[in-house]
């Protein structure tokens, strides 16, 4: 988690696509296969809209997806 925290400060100055909002960082729920996990990401507090990271989508998510596949 503190890795998530120290790496959202990059993503600090980040807005929302659709509507502009500034992101901030809320738990969000990702399902994969029937799988459900929960997960702090920068979020829009307007719209909902998440932003997932490179290196949380090529470390930590893909590590699961690969788990979850060999099942």
């Amino acid at each position: 988690m503190k890795e998530l925290l120290k790496s959202f400060e990059k993503y600090r100055e980040y807005r929302c696509v659709s509507c502009g909002c500034p992101m901030e960082l809320k738990k969000m729920d990702i399902t994969y296969l029937g799988s459900v996990f929960s997960v702090d990401l920068p979020a829009c507090p307007s719209c909902g809209m998440a932003f997932v990271p490179e290196e949380l989508a090529t470390g930590k998510m893909l590590e699961v997806e690969k788990i979850l596949e060999d099942k």
